[in-house]
């Protein structure tokens, strides 16, 4: 009691609030200074942080107006984890008058995240803030338990923000929810909203931040992904104030792909990405980046450190650079001397997770890695597929395409993509039974379109087709008159396929060009 006087006349005289950080044993850890109507709480240390964890701070603070805890307050003690916060109001005289006191909730049927005690007079103290804080953690570490996955992976929560109609962005989260799936990420809940601006501060209004970390908190979420790609200023501002991984789009694609590179190549073009990405990011520490990063960057603690980041970052970038013009090369040869042969090249591209490497098993009896994920397949693979009378041609199949491809991985992945160029043939392989089949299809087309290879003649395959309806089909079939029906997993509508191969790459001289992407619709 003698201690709210006191802080309560030190808060008048100085007509400014006056905050305490009070760890569980009752010591005070820092003595914060506010404004007449505000306080700032500074960057607080990370080592309690947690899931299942409170900071094991909690803060009291002065009020100079009669009115309890703020909605600041509140979200305060939710970004940052506080065991409680508690407002002491103090009268014109110098005097404390009422304290308010609030603390989180591991989850409440009205999904209000906290519970916000009455005021209750200033000596009136019998609370057991130290008892609750370790009852909550022990509520937590429970419910944590529960969702765990069997495998114990990640929890995500993901978020749209954009202009685009809300259909548009529940289909655009549920491919973000496929690539989440793929990265070992397992889908902790969703928020869409739709803006005419987006922020471009923290992407999301303060409000809806707010709201964000709320329904974070109650899914329990470790990690917060974006769709689409966050400037470097919006991914730092946003992991400044969560204790939550933040990540977008581009950042998870690139991390499948890190996972699932094999060959030298594509480890190089993975990392090439990355560092393409990652450079501009660098400002000094940020948790943002963790997953990405490694050893590069975010560890220095001032700007001597960052630059020497930023330049081995540029040096590992040329040393990259030079090993796949080497790599590039080998392949010139390569595609030399088979065209030296006369052996006809067809390339298989297409939406990821399309079929492309089961049609390729199917066609040349190969065991090629096939999964129902996207980007199973990275670096290319090439098999001969031999027809009648000792004749053969080369099917190569590649890594597949995907919507709004990361800028960073379509000049690093150049490199494999090349192979495209030398093709007599590009096989577009669509899933049919896909609800964005004609989006889809729009997307390979521009990607082909800005790679400069829509003059290279082209068949679009609508595989899967043994999963569509009659109706369904018969309307595909009249929208795509010169597509082929094929399933690369029954076989069906495979010898369609081969006729028209043997006819145009083995028997005809000169291939002619399908129509273009505007034909398509």
């Amino acid at each position: 009691m003698d201690q709210a006087r006191e802080l309560a006349l030190l808060s008048r005289a100085a007509g400014r609030q006056l905050g305490l950080l009070i760890d569980r044993k009752g010591r005070v850890q820092m003595v914060i200074v506010g404004e007449a109507g505000s306080i700032y709480i500074p960057e607080l240390p990370r080592g309690r942080s947690g899931q299942d964890r409170l900071r094991g701070l909690r803060l009291l603070h002065t009020h100079l107006t009669p009115e309890g805890l703020s909605q600041e307050d509140l979200m305060d003690m939710l970004f940052l984890r506080l065991d409680a916060v508690i407002a002491l109001t103090v009268n014109p005289a110098g005097e404390p008058m009422q304290w308010q006191a609030a603390h989180l909730l591991p989850s409440s049927p009205t999904g209000t995240p906290y519970h916000l005690d009455a005021p209750q007079p200033w000596d009136r103290t019998a609370a057991h803030l130290t008892a609750t804080a370790e009852a909550l953690e022990e509520e937590l570490a429970r419910q944590s338990e529960q969702s765990r996955d069997a495998a114990g992976t990640a929890r995500a929560l993901l978020v749209s923000v954009a202009a685009l109609p809300r259909l548009l962005q529940e289909r655009n989260l549920d491919e973000l929810a496929e690539l989440a799936r793929t990265a070992g990420l397992s889908v902790a809940g969703r928020m869409v909203q739709r803006v005419n601006q987006v922020n471009p501060r923290f992407i999301l209004g303060k409000g809806k931040v707010a709201e964000l970390e709320v329904q974070a908190l109650q899914g329990r979420a470790d990690m917060l992904v974006f769709d689409g790609e966050l400037s470097p200023a919006q991914l730092h501002n946003l992991a400044d104030i969560t204790e939550r991984k933040v990540m977008d789009r581009t950042q998870l694609i690139l991390d499948i792909f890190a996972q699932h590179a094999v060959t030298r190549a594509g480890k190089l073009q993975v990392e090439l990405a990355q560092l393409r990405y990652t450079q501009p990011r660098l400002v000094g520490r940020n948790r943002a980046m963790d997953r990405l990063m490694g050893g590069i960057g975010g560890r220095g603690p001032g700007e001597t450190r960052l630059e020497t980041d930023r330049r081995k970052s540029r040096e590992r970038m040329a040393r990259i650079r030079r090993d796949l013009d080497q790599l590039r090369r080998q392949r010139a040869f390569t595609r030399a001397r088979r065209s030296r042969q006369g052996i006809p090249l067809a390339a298989l591209v297409g939406y990821t997770n399309a079929g492309k490497s089961t049609l390729l098993n199917t066609l040349t009896r190969s065991d090629v890695l096939t999964e129902n994920k996207l980007f199973a397949t990275l670096d290319p693979t090439t098999r001969r597929l031999r027809f009648p009378a000792e004749k053969e041609i080369i099917l190569a199949d590649t890594v597949g395409f995907i919507r709004n491809l990361p800028r960073e991985l379509m000049d690093a992945f150049r490199a494999t993509l090349e192979e495209l160029e030398a093709a007599d043939i590009l096989l577009h392989v669509a899933d049919a039974s896909h609800p964005d089949f004609l989006l889809q299809i729009e997307a390979v087309e521009t990607i082909l379109a800005e790679m400069e290879l829509d003059g290279i003649p082209r068949l679009l395959l609508c595989n899967k087709c043994d999963q569509l309806a009659a109706v369904a089909r018969a309307e595909l079939a009249d929208a795509f008159p010169q597509a082929i029906f094929i399933s690369g997993r029954t076989g069906q509508g495979l010898k369609a396929l081969l006729h028209h191969l043997e006819t145009t790459l083995l028997l005809s001289p000169m291939l002619t060009t399908p129509p273009g992407p505007h034909q398509l619709q």
